[in-house]
């Protein structure tokens, strides 16, 4: 999820639960859900460096966890002497509001950190969420890189309490209750129910591909990548033994025999040169984490072009595109292999 759609919730997480607390809390509240894009400094180093950091440890829970806690520990330690000061002119850290203001500080956190995995792991891109117990990477396919209903549902909570308060204060009905802290709460529910629309959607989605005939055999994989302007339309791609498909999904499609939409892709036939350039070191390290990857042989004037790309990235519409790249010579003998951007997102 991008970092404006992640700062928005952890915003919306700090005002549920320490609503009264210091603008200072609420910016560690928010820095605790956002920090985790710091791998995104690998996309300015290299395609081996994306592929190696983007999404993977940074976005682990058990580093979310121990940065929360970090961040957390260390605006108490920093503010504890404004926190115990008497004085009024002097303002507390974590205002005593609540029963439990720095367990609330705490949890809000932890949150922030917790929700912004959650977000990133319903989507296309894999998520290392389980490191080091596991480098399998999440990818839900529920939500899209952008999704402008989450962002309505997260201004709504944060917008809509300020307008209710400015009504209240014209007509002299001030209330004493914590700013913002219902509609964020409400907001935060509306969040979880809207995405596990999304989730429902998607599995319909899978199964009106799976259920579909293809003319190259039965479906081996199948995925279905959220559209980023209506929950209704998803994005397909399926592989059979021959071929991938990718056809565009309508929830309101009457039968599965009326997806028949999208380009075919057909796989190249097995030969020396596909087999060498799968065993080169970029396309091993590619084909670790590619989805669905699809090669093409070129020929040229001094040998052969294998490029191995993933069509998740198109049928997601991710902004960047990693392909691997291997260069061989007339008799077949690696000369040269690397993983390249594709900046374009032509397709084949």
């Amino acid at each position: 999820m991008d970092i404006g759609t992640q700062g928005l919730a952890s915003l919306v997480v700090a005002r549920a639960l320490v609503p009264r607390g210091p603008w200072r809390a609420w910016v560690v509240v928010v820095v605790a859900g956002t920090i985790s894009n710091v791998d995104f400094v690998s996309s300015m180093l290299s395609p081996s460096a994306y592929l190696e950091w983007h999404r993977t440890y940074a976005h682990s829970i058990v580093l979310s966890l121990i940065v929360s806690v970090v961040l957390a520990v260390a605006y108490i330690l920093a503010t504890r002497d404004t926190s115990e000061e008497k004085t009024p002119a002097r303002m507390p850290a974590l205002p005593k509001a609540g029963a439990t203001p720095r367990s609330a500080f705490f949890i809000a956190t932890i949150l922030a950190g917790l929700l912004h995995l959650a977000m990133d792991a319903g989507q296309s891109t894999g998520t290392m969420i389980f490191w080091p117990v596991s480098r399998q990477r999440v990818a839900l396919d529920w939500l899209p890189r952008v999704d402008p209903w989450i962002i309505a549902i997260l201004l709504a909570a944060l917008l809509l309490p300020e307008l209710t308060r400015l009504v209240s204060d014209e007509i002299g009905a001030k209330s004493r209750k914590a700013r913002g802290r219902v509609g964020a709460i409400i907001g935060l529910v509306v969040l979880g129910l809207y995405v596990g629309m999304r989730a429902d959607l998607h599995s319909n989605s899978v199964a009106a591909l799976q259920n579909r005939g293809y003319d190259t055999g039965q479906a081996h994989r199948v995925a279905a990548f959220a559209d980023a302007g209506s929950p209704f339309i998803w994005h397909g791609i399926v592989e059979t033994e021959r071929a991938l498909y990718e056809p565009d999904v309508s929830i309101f499609t009457s039968s599965p025999s009326d997806i028949d939409n999208g380009l075919t892709l057909f796989k190249p036939e097995p030969s020396p040169m596909l087999a060498t350039a799968q065993n080169s070191e970029a396309a091993k390290r590619f084909l670790a984490v590619a989805r669905f990857p699809k090669a093409d042989i070129q020929t040229t004037a001094d040998g052969y072009v294998v490029e191995v790309r993933d069509l998740s990235y198109v049928a997601a519409r991710e902004r960047k595109e990693i392909q691997a790249r291997v260069d061989l010579d007339a008799n077949g003998k690696t000369l040269n292999d690397e993983l390249v951007w594709v900046r374009d997102g032509a397709r084949h």
